[in-house]
């Protein structure tokens, strides 16, 4: 709505001869230019807002004269700057709040005038000493109905990348769900689960689902001699396991203790954990499923329609992570974790 320059006077008046009260204006308000109940009047806002401008100007119509003060002066750039070099890690809206400054005005500054950027944070499984060596020489995943760690709200503000990351343990889950990927194909996905209720992934689990469910659906892609790769994982090293697993893969298994030694902690060279866990959970959470029914209903429908087109993509970068690996002697791929567009 807007008032006139008459309107705004007689608001002004009213609230002073009133007493500053702001109900009182509005009551005299109404009376003054004959509104219906249900007429809009000035809110207590717009009094407040003209009674200011008829302090400081002595009109109720005029805002302040003067060069304004600049948002961007060297002192309030330099102010951000301090603020943003102690605490990175703070969103730019808490920064914002404790300078006395408009979000948007941080915002401003630290993209034209210090230009800083908001870095995500890269999440990585932690590496130690022992582990460069054996990375130099497919399995399960967790889902959770809560979701996945929201990585969108965790930024560093700075002027470069400063490449860190942030390194965590795994986390239990609430399914169990495995596959097997290649370039011809999705085999999947098999829950651990008996009685509908999920259950650890143990030896005689795996062998079970490697007999009655993978092996089969493996001899239906026709792919011929095949070469299998799993991770470290008690289950999948057993006796048993491995027993099975060499049997069907003679001189063909990558594994620890298998035909060629699979690497621990090396989430970032398996496919699997590199792209499919973490593609599924951009999208099984989106439309917010309420049962455990409804989020594998959910990662069954998206792992359908993965295509083989994005299928040879994955592979290729897989093979490229590889030579990564090697020429960077078995550390963080941090080139391809900190890639920018």
């Amino acid at each position: 709505m807007r008032w006139n320059s008459e309107e705004r006077a007689f608001a002004v008046e009213a609230y002073f001869s009133s007493g500053c009260s702001v109900v009182a204006t509005q009551r005299a308000f109404r009376n003054r230019f004959n509104l219906a109940p249900l007429a809009p009047i000035p809110d207590r806002k717009s009094i407040v807002t003209w009674v200011t401008t008829f302090r400081q100007t002595a009109s109720a119509t005029k805002r302040r004269t003067g060069v304004p003060r600049p948002v961007r002066s060297p002192e309030n750039i330099e102010a951000v700057r301090a603020s943003m070099l102690r605490s990175p890690q703070r969103s730019a809206r808490k920064h914002a709040s404790a300078l006395g400054l408009s979000d948007r005005s941080v915002r401003r500054i630290l993209r034209d005038d210090l230009h800083f950027h908001p870095y995500k944070m890269a999440i990585v499984q932690e590496l130690t000493e022992r582990d460069f060596n054996s990375r130099m020489n497919a399995d399960e995943a967790h889902f959770d109905l809560c979701g996945s760690v929201n990585k969108q709200n965790m930024r560093y503000w700075a002027d470069t990348n400063p490449r860190q990351l942030h390194q965590r343990p795994l986390h239990s889950p609430k399914v169990t769900v495995w596959c097997a990927i290649s370039s011809a194909g999705i085999i999947g996905p098999w829950f651990f689960e008996e009685n509908e209720v999920t259950v650890t992934v143990n030896s005689d689990r795996y062998v079970n689902m490697l007999q009655i469910f993978f092996f089969p659906r493996l001899e239906e892609l026709d792919l011929g001699d095949t070469w299998f790769q799993q991770d470290g994982a008690t289950a999948h090293t057993s006796r048993a396991s491995m027993a099975v697993l060499r049997e069907h893969f003679p001189e063909r298994l990558i594994s620890i203790r298998g035909d060629l030694e699979w690497p621990a902690r090396s989430l970032d060279l398996s496919p699997c954990d590199f792209f499919l866990w973490g593609f599924l959970k951009s999208l099984v959470y989106v439309n917010r499923p309420r049962t455990l029914q409804d989020l594998k209903t959910n990662i069954e429908e998206k792992i359908a329609n993965i295509t083989p087109a994005m299928l040879t993509r994955v592979m290729t970068n897989a093979r490229y992570r590889f030579t990564q690996c090697m020429e960077n002697e078995g550390r963080h791929l941090t080139d391809l974790i900190f890639k920018t567009m």
